[in-house]
């Protein structure tokens, strides 16, 4: 099917130039890129609206793709992205882009055959087809997620047959589980379960060392950016913010609620992330004071407000439910605020916040995705977001200049800069960053957490045919090009793999699907080659168009296959500064 679609193509290509040498006497009136190769010629096949080309290389024996911003003042970091061969992939910046590996390692730019793509209309939520160790079996809907080990894979396979998720959002549930022999892994042990584990010799006891935050945020503008009318909501007023970010106890809560190793934030970004604690450190609780404030804004008796949250266990929020009432009781001692407490289904709340549609305050928290300021920072505190309200140019344009700079000393001064001006005017307040844990039986091998990402189950051995591993919930979609939740982009690091990756036991970045991918002296252009003979799923071959497609669905938002789950592909947006083609 594949070579007979671009043999196809390539003909269809090859008439239409004939056709324009006939009609132009051989002037080529065709646009094209600000990138293209001598070698190449350009013809586009889109329609007004994609931006998406195809180029014929010299000989005819390949038609690559591309897709290419109009210019750079959409505000975003990629101009095109082509394939510039068979196997090799380049990603033109607009600006400097040090972080390109780190970022391009992240499971939301995995690839997936472009003829999927098509197949599903952009949309394979619960039907992906990768190039993993493992290939989906089944989902059962409320129950369990069910791989096969993939017998044709690139690199060094499983050596199981079957891998199952299973989820339940309760630690006691997940470690009873784990102690009758019913799963293999467990992740997020509950605070008090960690002697339990550390003392039964039958389990093994797997610190992670993913940096993480717990926050607790407040929308400025409700629905800003949304199609209803937007309005300010009382968390506009600045000095409403400043008594919220006096008037909790964050050390009660770690004390309280979290485990050893846990610490009140000083900032939004851990320390152990480079640049993350530059600035000054956050301000302490202060009730009185918190309280005079209150009554300068015009609520000396406090107000009515909301609490949300979703009821999953992460590293960064043990035990959601009982920390949010915490969180009531104290708003209520020390500021006289009534805060009701209000549970969502988790896909449900990650939509209404993240879209800023969320009237009053919610739980939520970050955990590493790669090693970088930029990950904690320029996502949530980006132009692009629209989470606490109208975005704060003092913050973004301070990540921006930051993100361009390679050496993490040359850069602090910036960082110094943007963490005071998320201090001042402090959109939300970062509360802890969590010790968290897994479990396995003592009987598998390797088992592990990875400080970034999900476990590689591939490499674990559990000494029988099947794995079991049980997270905090069920998966939203399996398409994460456009998911953030980290339940479901662990669900889709088995069967989905981007160009590179990280390491099983620090952010180091590996080879995936490309064997390297290499950036020219100032940051601006990435050339990814790209591994060979590798096969997806269903039997077709891995190249560049491939590439080219999966990236253009996520990065063109007038991509006919941008459609994903949400249609939001927050990733795509926040990490490379804005989508092409998309909204001003």
């Amino acid at each position: 099917m594949r070579t007979d679609r671009r043999l196809v193509r390539l003909l269809a290509v090859l008439w239409a130039l004939a056709l324009v040498a006939a009609a132009c006497g051989g002037d080529d009136d065709e646009g094209t890129t600000a990138e293209e190769d001598a070698d190449t010629t350009e013809t586009s096949e889109a329609a007004e609206t994609d931006s998406t080309e195809e180029t014929v290389a010299e000989g005819g024996d390949f038609a690559g793709q591309s897709v290419t911003a109009p210019d750079c003042e959409y505000g975003g970091k990629i101009s095109s992205i082509e394939a510039t061969a068979e196997f090799e992939v380049t990603f033109t910046m607009c600006s400097p882009v040090p972080a390109f590996r780190q970022i391009a390692a992240f499971t939301p730019f995995g690839i997936q055959p472009e003829e999927h793509l098509e197949a599903t209309g952009g949309a394979p939520l619960d039907n992906p087809i990768g190039t993993g160790p493992f290939v989906l079996t089944e989902w059962n809907r409320g129950e369990q997620i069910v791989y096969s080990a993939n017998p044709d894979y690139w690199g060094e396979g499983a050596a199981y047959d079957t891998l199952v998720f299973r989820w339940a959002t309760e630690g006691a549930a997940r470690l009873l589980e784990l102690q009758s022999g019913t799963v293999d892994q467990i992740t997020n042990l509950s605070p008090d379960d960690f002697e339990t584990v550390q003392g039964d010799s039958n389990l093994t006891f797997l610190p992670v060392a993913n940096p993480n935050t717990l926050y607790l945020a407040m929308t400025a503008q409700l629905d800003a950016f949304g199609d209803s009318p937007g309005g300010d909501t009382v968390f506009a007023d600045p000095l409403v913010r400043e008594a919220i970010a006096l008037g909790i106890d964050r050390q009660r809560i770690v004390d309280n609620f979290y485990p050893e190793g846990s610490e009140v934030a000083s900032h939004f970004t851990p320390c152990s992330i480079p640049n993350g604690c530059e600035g000054e450190a956050w301000y302490d609780f202060d009730p009185d004071r918190a309280k005079e404030l209150l009554a300068e804004a015009g609520f000396p008796d406090g107000f009515e407000t909301q609490i949300f949250y979703r009821d999953v266990f992460r590293g960064y929020l043990p035990e959601p439910g009982v920390v949010a009432v915490e969180f009531q009781t104290q708003l209520k001692e020390n500021l006289n605020i009534d805060a009701e407490v209000v549970v969502m289904e988790s896909g449900e709340f990650i939509d209404e916040s993240t879209n800023g549609r969320l009237d009053g305050l919610y739980l939520l928290g970050w955990g590493a995705d790669y090693p970088h300021v930029t990950n904690f920072l320029d996502f949530h505190f980006s132009k692009s977001n629209p989470q606490f309200g109208e975005p704060h140019p003092e913050i973004y344009e301070l990540l921006e200049q930051g993100s361009q700079i390679a050496e993490d000393a040359a850069a602090a001064d910036i960082y110094a800069q943007a963490n005071d001006a998320i201090r001042e005017l402090i959109p939300m307040v970062p509360i802890a960053h969590g010790a968290s844990a897994s479990a396995t039986l003592a009987t598998v091998e390797n088992g592990h957490f990875r400080p970034f990402g999900a476990p590689l189950f591939h490499r674990v051995n559990p000494g029988k045919e099947t794995f079991v591993f049980m997270q905090n919930a069920e998966p939203i979609s399996l398409y994460c090009t456009d998911e953030t939740d980290g339940e479901s982009l662990a669900a889709c690091q088995q069967v989905v793999e981007p160009l590179l990756g990280y390491a099983i036991d620090s952010g180091a970045v590996e080879p995936r699907l490309a064997t390297e991918c290499t950036g020219n002296e100032d940051a601006t252009v990435w050339t990814c080659a790209l591994r060979e003979g590798v096969t997806f799923h269903d039997g077709s071959s891995f190249d560049a168009n491939d590439v080219v497609a999966s990236w253009a669905a996520g990065i063109d938002a007038q991509n006919p296959l941008h459609i994903g789950n949400t249609g939001a592909f927050e990733y795509y947006s926040y990490l490379w500064d804005a989508l092409i083609n998309g909204e001003s």
